[in-house]
């Protein structure tokens, strides 16, 4: 039985120019005249301050996001979000603001220019009122630290709003901003949609712009998006940013609405490929929705992931990889930098990096041939459905860095054990609200992979089933 603990529950829904307005909504309404960019930037930030001391969600705000700013006046040129306003990841760097990862160990200065995914998320029209926060280096599936207050989910303050876009879901789902910035380079969009009742869907490789850090990794496995409350939101986003910059190289995305009548064949597994048993509330969430969607007319069949058995070390040791990268040219973040600073989680992934760093070309060869396992699991299949995380939301404090190593890297691998394979394949992926919650009313998220380039088909199944049954609100309970 599902109980509700109002104390525990937060958000900012209420009769002002956001109302209970999607993006494309809110956008539409700024177009029509019926409220201006500058009443939903002003009432936007009043939502962020009524529910930040509850949420912890804000890293930084700007404390005049209205009109005199050169991206507010994007909204003139009609973009698909046009004065809507929204959050980046305090990932991401935006000319001006100081961009902290997460991260104690540095003392972050303003970024001279915007980053180049920040650049294609502003021609979109979007205001920033910010940024948001995330665990150091976005590193954790928590976004928790050693010193500071958690981010917390606004369903159940107790519990964790996932990560690493903590803050970009716990906002969005609070209802504070329709849309936020979020990125993916383990599930890091996935997990937070999944923990906060949102959809979130993480991109093929190449289809938005990557960012400079991402071009220079060996395996680029970040993706960037954003986390929003409605499946329009998520195609308006893909729409916008092609507007920006279409890939020549992927079947263009184009303006999706709705729903359309085709019919898929879907796999479903219930258990990640490497073993790792998913929690029975998990299990019947993918069970309900597979049900849902053979109802709908969709052929839906179990599926087998094959990857390499090793996939998992593999994927830890490039985890590893990137916190010793990290900690060894962290002065081009700050001069004063230093990485007997970083937490434990980024301490503890560095020091068994280094332990087995010999592995690391034999690492990158098995995990550069997970796209040709990926590949054959799909013959005949047109979409893959699975959990987004192998079992519901845990309590803030069981993820959190001051937890010594070996517990919580052994904990993140029970949690973390589906949305991986696709950053390293670079095949997109949503996560989209599955019907019911847990004893706590937490959300549960089911998750949909494609294809390289199946954006269109992950966007069809996700209206099909919100127009199906629309996702739960926070504001209705």
């Amino acid at each position: 039985m599902t109980t509700y603990d109002e104390r525990a529950r937060v958000h900012a829904f209420r009769d002002d120019a956001l109302g209970e307005h999607d993006a494309v909504g809110l956008a539409a309404a700024i177009r029509r005249g019926e409220v201006s960019a500058a009443e939903a930037a002003r009432d936007a930030a009043e939502r962020v301050r009524a529910v930040e001391g509850r949420l912890n969600a804000v890293q930084v705000r700007i404390d005049d996001p209205a009109p005199t700013r050169p991206h507010a006046r994007a909204a003139a040129a009609g973009g698909a979000f046009a004065g809507v306003p929204t959050f980046v990841k305090d990932n991401t760097d935006y000319a001006g603001l100081p961009t902290g990862h997460g991260s104690a160990a540095f003392r972050p200065r303003p970024a001279p220019r915007h980053a180049p995914f920040t650049r294609q998320f502003l021609s979109s029209g979007v205001t920033v009122l910010g940024k948001t926060r995330l665990p150091e280096f976005g590193f954790s599936p928590s976004t928790e630290y050693e010193g500071a207050e958690p981010v917390r989910n606004p369903w159940h303050t107790g519990h964790s709003a996932g990560g690493s876009s903590g803050g970009s879901a716990a906002l969005v789902a609070a209802g504070a901003v329709p849309i936020a910035h979020a990125n993916d380079g383990g599930g890091s969009i996935r997990i937070p949609a999944a923990c906060c009742g949102l959809v979130g869907l993480k991109p093929t490789r190449g289809r938005v712009v990557a960012n400079a850090q991402s071009r220079r990794l060996p395996l680029d496995i970040v993706s960037d998006g954003i986390v929003s409350r409605s499946v329009r939101d998520a195609a308006a986003f893909l729409a916008a940013a092609e507007a920006y910059r279409r890939n020549p190289h992927l079947p263009p995305v184009g303006r999706m609405e709705g729903p359309s009548g085709g019919r898929l064949r879907i796999g479903f597994l219930l258990d990640s490929p490497n073993g790792v048993r998913s929690d029975e509330a998990t299990r019947a969430a993918v069970d309900r929705t597979a049900a849902t969607l053979q109802r709908l007319g969709h052929t839906v069949e179990p599926v087998e992931l094959a990857v390499d058995p090793r996939f998992t070390d593999d994927f830890l040791t490039y985890w590893g990889m990137l916190s010793f990268l990290l900690g060894a040219t962290g002065r081009t973040l700050g001069a004063d930098f230093d990485r007997r600073r970083m937490d434990g989680l980024s301490r503890g992934l560095r020091e068994a990096y280094l332990d087995g760093w010999r592995r690391t070309p034999g690492v990158l060869r098995r995990l550069k041939r997970t796209r040709e396992a990926y590949a054959a699991s799909f013959r005949g299949l047109d979409l893959v459905l699975s959990p987004v995380l192998a079992h519901t939301t845990p309590p803030l404090g069981h993820l959190s860095p001051t937890v010594p190593y070996a517990a919580l890297i052994e904990r993140i691998l029970a949690y973390v054990a589906f949305t991986p394979v696709n950053n390293v394949v670079g095949t997109p992926s949503i996560s989209v609200p599955a019907p019911g919650a847990t004893e706590e009313g937490l959300p549960i998220g089911v998750m949909f992979s494609g294809r390289p380039g199946g954006e269109r088909q992950l966007l069809e199944i996700a209206f099909q089933l919100e127009a199906d049954r629309p996702f739960r609100r926070i504001q209705d309970l």
